[in-house]
Formats: structure tokens, sequence, C-alpha cells
């Protein structure tokens, strides 16, 4: 006889374990399951353990800058195992505290491999054999993995994903990152710091493809600066694997380059998690690898609702866990619950400078037919960041001419990943350029800048 829940949850990342945590609240009877890791990617192979990478190699960076603040630091140099050990010790120590929050709500979490097996049932097959659960309602919050382009399949030795990339079998010496998205610069930002000759290879016409054209031009000429090479419309068509190294054939305007390298890092995006888990079976529709839902993650199949990277863009942590709280309030009855609205949801990129962003960039805003005004202001005119020594960066705001409304914010520099909460919070609370511009900002400090940037798109701006 099948166990008995109100909600099943399938996948125990950032979406499914919130989602689990959050209809227990309620009340409900809520089952987890888990094929690998409670965290999920999120947690144990991606955003957590990239950060605890991304902060060594940070610290490493301002080592070598010690002179400019009056210190000394002499011997300056790494142990790549230890900072892969302190990461992944930093993603343990969540991924126990994830099981130790489903138990202290009471949710029942199953670990093993789950599909769909008739209307409100699912089948969970773990180390003792099979076992059926059902229930009213079921979420699938199963993830999504690495995309890999034929030819460029990655093996682990040569080639990596983020995966191999967070366990490193080397330190790269001569590095090609394929892709300039969130992800790719990451790495290329983590590698390029500890010393890697790096290259770049984007298919757009910039890196950084989603963010406002200023930002990815500013962050660019940082990126140069600091010693990458990036290759704009660009497209690696084949790579030939040697003993140790890679030659890799990419086809700039028109012509193919042959460049040779001893590590390649696939990061050309990601495919949803939809194989094995009878969808079509259960009538729910499927595109391009990810599940089709509405605006509230209600698939075509009643009872069944899909959450998170295997309901697609944008592919983001928090949008997950705040669809897994909209979807477990929609099933416990709430009322006033609200759909995610991917436009007020804030990107950010922990390379160097960081980039930061949430709303519509300029050009979108046009393309929308708003009559806007823009303002913005510089690192190198705020106190705060030049007694960091961080004096390069930029905030740009973007608004309805109309109505005062704050349409973007887009922000390139340090701390901006922090910085950009403060624009997410006005978004939602519908906030308008008078109401920023009345806000008094603290000083001495980086926020300062989101304040002048506003005065700055009405012809107001103080220090700049």
């Amino acid at each position: 006889m099948a166990s008995q829940y109100d909600v099943i949850v399938i996948g125990a990342g950032p979406g499914g374990y919130v989602a689990g945590i959050r209809a227990a609240q309620l009340g409900l009877k809520v089952a987890v399951i888990e094929r690998e890791h409670m965290g999920g990617i999120c947690l144990n192979w991606g955003c957590i353990p990239t950060k605890a990478m991304l902060r060594s190699s940070e610290v490493f960076h301002l080592m070598h800058r010690a002179k400019e603040f009056g210190l000394k630091a002499e011997g300056i140099g790494y142990d790549l195992d230890a900072v892969v050990k302190r990461s992944r010790a930093v993603a343990k120590q969540l991924n126990q505290g994830v099981g130790h929050l489903l138990k202290k709500n009471k949710v029942t979490a199953i670990m093993g491999e789950a599909r769909l097996a008739g209307k409100g049932k699912v089948v969970v097959k773990t180390d003792k054999g099979e076992e059926e659960l059902a229930a009213k309602d079921i979420i699938l919050a199963t993830g999504a993995r690495a995309r890999e382009l034929p030819g460029l399949e990655a093996d682990g030795d040569l080639v990596w994903t983020y995966k191999h990339a967070l366990m490193p079998p080397r330190m790269p010496k001569k590095l090609l990152v394929i892709g300039s998205g969130a992800i790719g610069i990451e790495f290329a930002s983590f590698y390029n710091t500890l010393g890697a000759e790096t290259v770049v290879v984007e298919v757009m016409d910039r890196i950084l493809p989603v963010e406002d054209a200023e930002i990815s031009a500013f962050a660019k000429k940082q990126f140069v600066k600091q010693g990458m090479t990036i290759m704009e419309k660009a497209m690696v068509k084949q790579l030939d694997r040697g003993k140790g190294t890679v030659t890799a054939h990419i086809e700039v305007k028109g012509k193919v380059e042959k460049h040779e390298f001893d590590t390649v890092i696939s990061a050309v995006g990601i495919v949803g998690n939809v194989e094995g888990l009878g969808l079509e079976e259960a009538g729910v529709k499927v595109e391009k690898s990810h599940v089709v839902t509405d605006e509230y993650c209600r698939t075509g199949a009643q009872g069944i609702w899909a959450i998170g990277d295997i309901a697609g863009a944008p592919w983001l942590a928090h949008k997950a866990s705040h669809e897994g709280v909209m979807v477990a309030e929609k099933i416990a009855g709430v009322n006033d619950v609200h759909p995610v609205k991917a436009e007020s949801i804030a990107g950010c990129t922990y390379c160097h400078p960081q980039v930061a962003s949430v709303g519509w960039t300029e050009a979108q805003a046009k393309e929308q037919g708003f009559d806007i005004k823009v303002g913005h202001f510089p690192f190198i005119g705020n106190g705060k960041a030049i007694a960091l020594g961080e004096p390069e960066g930029m905030v740009k705001t973007v608004f309805d001419a109309k109505t005062g409304e704050l349409l973007g914010a887009h922000m390139v520099g340090a701390e901006v990943t922090e910085l950009i909460q403060g624009y997410v919070v006005g978004r939602q609370l519908e906030t308008t350029e008078e109401d920023l511009m009345h806000t008094v900002f603290p000083h001495p400090t980086l926020s300062e800048m989101m304040h002048e940037s506003v005065l700055d798109a009405y012809g107001r701006a103080i220090h700049f």
C-alpha cells in the first residue's frame, strides 16, 4: 500500500527543500525525494562552492596588493588542493544543514530516484528496493545539468564542466572557457586570478550577454586589464584532444583559427533534468528540455507543479526558492499568492569585478516603448570605494520618464551583488524616483552611489 502524503516534492535543491519546508509549515504532510545530494546542484556543485573558491582568489588578489594598503606580504602563493578542500567543506556543512531543516520541520526525506506512476502516485527506487508514495499534489524540482555540445563533450581530464572545475585534477596553465555567462565568467575569473592564461570565447557580440550593454563593456575592459583574452562573435567548432593538450578550432569573422590549451571549461548553458520521470505518460508538456508551466508553476497535468531550473529561465536558486514558497502556499490555499515576475529577480555574477542587475536593460526598456531617463554614477566618485581601493565600477539606473518607475538597475564593481537588493526591494514596493531621491543613504557607504545614480537620471547628481 502506498504511503500517503499531502505533497510530494521530487528534488531537494533550493526549490524543492524550500517548497517542502513551507508546505510543512502550513500543516501539510510532506515527503521530499532526492537522488543525490540534499541542497541540490546549487549548494553542492554551484552557487556555494564556487563562491567559496572565488573568495580564496579574491584574498589572493588582495595579498598581491598589500603594498597599496601599507602592508607587507612576502612569498605569496596558494595551495589549490587546500582551496578546493575548503570549498567542499563549506558545501558539506550546508548540505547537512538542509537535512537538519527538513527534520526540524517534520518533512520526510527520502534518498532515491523517483518517477511518476499514475495520477497522484510516485515510485521511489532506493537502496532497499522500490517504494510507492501517493499525494494529491506533486512538485517537480529536479533542476538542470550542464549542456554539452557535440564534439565539445567533457571528459574530466582536458575538457571540464563546472563539476570538474570545482574539483580540478590540476591547475590549468592555458585555459579556454567556452561561454561568458555567469558560470563561464566566474571560473575564468577564478583561474585567471590564480595565474592561468585565460581565453574566453563567446558566440554573441558581447560577453555577459544578458546584462546591460554598458555593464558588459565595462566588465570586459576590466577582464582584459587583468590579462584575459576575450573573443566575441566567436565559436569553438572543434576540439582536437592530444596528450595533455587540446587544439581548439575557433571561428572568428568567418575564419577558423587554431589555438592550443591544456584545459577547456565548457559553460554553454544548461538542460533540464526531465528524463526518467514519466512526464510524457503523466501528460506533462516538455519543450527544449524544460517543463511548460503557467505563471503559478502549474503544469498541464492536474496536481503536478514544476519549479526552479526544470521550469525554465531565469536559472537562479533564489527564483527556485521563491517559486517553491509560492507553490506550497497555493497548494495550502493561502489567499493573495502572487506569481514570481522574472523581471523582478536580480541576477548576480561573482567575478572580479562583480556584476549585478534587476529589471530591464536600457535597450529592453526602449524596445518596450518606454520613454526613459538613465542615470550613472562611477565608483571613482565615491569615498568608500576609494578607501577600499576599489575605484573601478559603475551604477546605472533606468526610469520611466512619464511615471518615475524604476525600470532597471545595473551595476559592476565591488560588492554590487549585495547592493542590488536595495533596488530589488524598491521595485517590489513600486518605488519611484522621488522615493529614492528622498531616501537618506548612510555615509560613507558604497550604497551612496545608488542614490547618486538616481539623482543623475534627473540631472541632480551632487558628486559627479
